[in-house]
């Protein structure tokens, strides 16, 4: 079966969120305000048959966990952050290259135009399916 989460790395002024299917990779990614997280989640997971959420554990996790799963009425994980900004950064450059020179000029020297906490969600989510991965091979 198809498995499908809603990964949210919160923050204290926005959220970014990714749904993310195990099977057909990431479906749609956005960033939201903080203030908006709890309503926006609930609408992505149904409009996106989300099995459960996945959240950050660290800046904002608290009150996000409790405000997702009041407003979506899913399971709420909480997975390891660490170092998954660094991360999110790395894809977000890799997918978004830039242009004329810039395309010169490598990854770790470079800095995102725009907020990338979307692909740190999207971070999350692969760390979760690896989670539950290494979690079924332990138990057979």
């Amino acid at each position: 079966m198809d498995e499908i989460v809603l990964a949210v790395d919160p923050g204290r002024d926005k959220a970014g969120m990714a749904v993310v299917s195990k099977a057909r990779g990431t479906l749609l990614r956005c960033i939201v305000s903080a203030d908006d997280c709890a309503s926006r989640g609930g609408e992505l997971a149904a409009a996106h048959g989300v099995h459960r959420i996945v959240v950050g554990d660290r800046t904002g996790s608290r009150e996000a966990v409790r405000a997702l799963a009041l407003s979506s009425g899913l399971e709420v994980i909480t997975i390891d952050e660490h170092r998954s900004s660094m991360e999110g950064r790395q894809r977000y450059l890799r997918e978004h290259r830039g242009k004329g020179l810039c395309r010169l000029v490598p990854v770790g020297l470079r800095t995102p135009p725009e907020p990338f906490d979307d692909y740190v969600a999207e971070i999350l989510a692969a760390r979760y399916f690896e989670r539950q991965r290494r979690e079924k091979e332990s138990t057979s």
